[in-house]
C-alpha cells in the first residue's frame, strides 16, 4: 500500500522562535492519522526542528541540497551534514529552484544520485508551466522532466522516491489545478512510470500534488485515486490551516 504523506514546505520563513512556536502548536494538535507528517523549514534552524520534533511523529526535511560531499562550494550544503544532525529526506527540484536558481534535469540526476548514494529520501518535485498548459504540452514536459531525472535509476532505488507534481501556475497564485486535473496527470505519471518500470513500481510510488492546497479543498484533491497527498506551501506555516489538510487525507 502505497505511504500518504503530507509535508510543509516553509521556503525562506520563520525565524528560530517563529519556528519552535509553530512547531508545537503543531504536535499539540497533531491529529491521529496514518499519514507521514513532514516540516522543511529553513537550514539554519533543521537541527533547532530536530531536538523539538524529537519523539514526535513529524518528520524534519530539507529543502534543497548539494550534489558534491563536500568541497569549496560556499553557501551550500551537502547532504552528508543533513544526515548528520537527523534529517534524512530532502525535497529536490522544487519550481522555484528551477526558476530562479537555474537547476536543470542534468543537475538534478546528478543531486539524485548523490542523495540516493547517502541513503536519502526524495522528494522530487517537478510541473508544467501556464504556456506549458495552454499549449498542450504539460504531459509532454511532465513525461521529459521525469526521464530526465529519474528514468537511469535502478528499480530498487524507487522505493526511496517520492513524486511530487506541481503546476507551475498554481503555486502560491491562488490557483489551483481542479481535483480532476490533478488525478489526470497523477494517473498520466504513473502510466509513463509503467512504461519504464512496470506496475508494481507505478502503482507503489506516492506521488502528491502540491499547489494551492488549503484545508477547504484537500479533502476534496487527496480522495482522488493517484493522489496520495500533498507538498503544502503557505498554508503550511499555519498551525490550523496545516493541521486542517492533514485532516483531509
Amino acid at each position: 500500500m502505497r505511504s500518504k504523506i503530507v509535508a510543509g514546505n516553509w521556503k525562506m520563513n520563520k525565524n528560530l522562535e517563529e519556528t519552535n512556536t509553530l512547531l508545537a502548536e503543531l504536535v499539540q494538535k497533531m491529529p491521529d492519522t496514518s499519514a507521514e507528517v513532514m516540516v522543511a523549514p529553513t537550514f539554519v534552524n533543521l537541527s533547532a526542528a530536530v531536538q523539538s520534533l524529537a519523539g514526535s511523529r513529524i518528520e524534519v526535511v530539507a529543502q534543497n541540497m548539494h550534489f558534491e560531499e563536500s568541497g569549496a562550494f560556499t553557501g551550500e550544503i551537502a547532504p552528508g551534514m543533513l544526515k548528520n544532525i537527523g534529517v534524512n529526506t530532502v525535497i529536490l527540484g522544487h519550481s522555484e529552484r528551477r526558476a530562479y536558481f537555474g537547476e536543470t534535469d542534468g543537475l538534478l540526476k546528478k543531486k539524485v544520485d548523490t542523495a540516493l548514494a547517502q541513503g536519502m529520501r526524495i522528494i522530487f518535485c517537478f510541473g508544467e508551466e501556464l504556456d506549458d498548459r495552454k499549449s498542450g504540452k504539460h504531459f509532454d514536459l511532465v513525461e521529459r522532466q521525469l526521464r530526465n531525472a529519474l528514468f537511469h535509476l535502478p528499480t530498487e532505488a524507487w522505493k526511496h522516491i517520492v513524486l511530487a507534481y506541481e503546476p507551475v501556475w498554481a503555486i502560491g497564485t491562488g490557483e489551483t489545478a481542479s481535483p480532476e486535473q490533478a488525478q489526470e496527470m497523477h494517473a498520466f505519471i504513473r502510466k509513463t512510470l509503467e512504461s519504464s518500470y512496470g506496475s508494481d513500481i507505478a502503482q507503489g510510488v506516492t506521488i502528491l500534488y502540491g499547489g494551492s492546497v488549503k484545508p477547504g479543498n484537500a479533502s476534496e484533491i487527496f480522495s482522488k485515486p493517484d493522489v496520495d497527498g500533498g507538498l503544502i506551501g503557505g498554508a503550511a506555516l499555519k498551525a490550523d490551516d496545516f493541521i486542517g489538510i492533514i485532516n483531509g487525507i
